[in-house]
């Protein structure tokens, strides 16, 4: 299970997050009133699904002993708020000496990291006002 506390203060949304073992700030831009003291909660968004994309794919090649030298994923989200979806595209670049096959199994493997898979599934979000 994953737990992260998000807490805000007096500085205009300045976000201090908080999670087992680390400390982040997340804001808003300038243009929207915001310090942009750290990345926007969009940006960790996509952030989550590049780099557990990203970790995946070292993963798999390194279990299978394949020359992947670096992996590079870029995602963007567009949200279309009005529409009720949000549009992920992810380009992924592979370095090191990897044929076709092999290629083909870590565009494959990409699919399946654990965030990609959270995004595919249904989602449920329960709020609760504590005291």
């Amino acid at each position: 299970m994953t737990n992260v506390t998000a807490a805000t203060g007096k500085e205009r949304y300045k976000t201090q997050i908080k999670t087992d073992h680390h400390t982040l700030i997340v804001d808003e831009p300038l243009e929207v009133g915001g310090a942009n003291l750290g990345p926007k909660p969009s940006d960790l968004l996509a952030a989550s699904l590049a780099s557990c994309t990203a970790i995946t794919l070292r993963m798999y090649a390194d279990r299978k002993g394949w020359d992947l030298q670096e992996t590079m994923v870029n995602v963007t989200l567009e949200n279309h708020a009005l529409e009720g979806r949000a549009d992920f595209k992810m380009d992924i670049r592979l370095f090191g000496n990897l044929d076709t096959e092999q290629r083909a199994k870590l565009l494959e493997i990409a699919g399946k990291c654990p965030i990609h898979r959270i995004l595919k599934n249904e989602i449920d979000i329960q709020t609760v006002l504590k005291d």
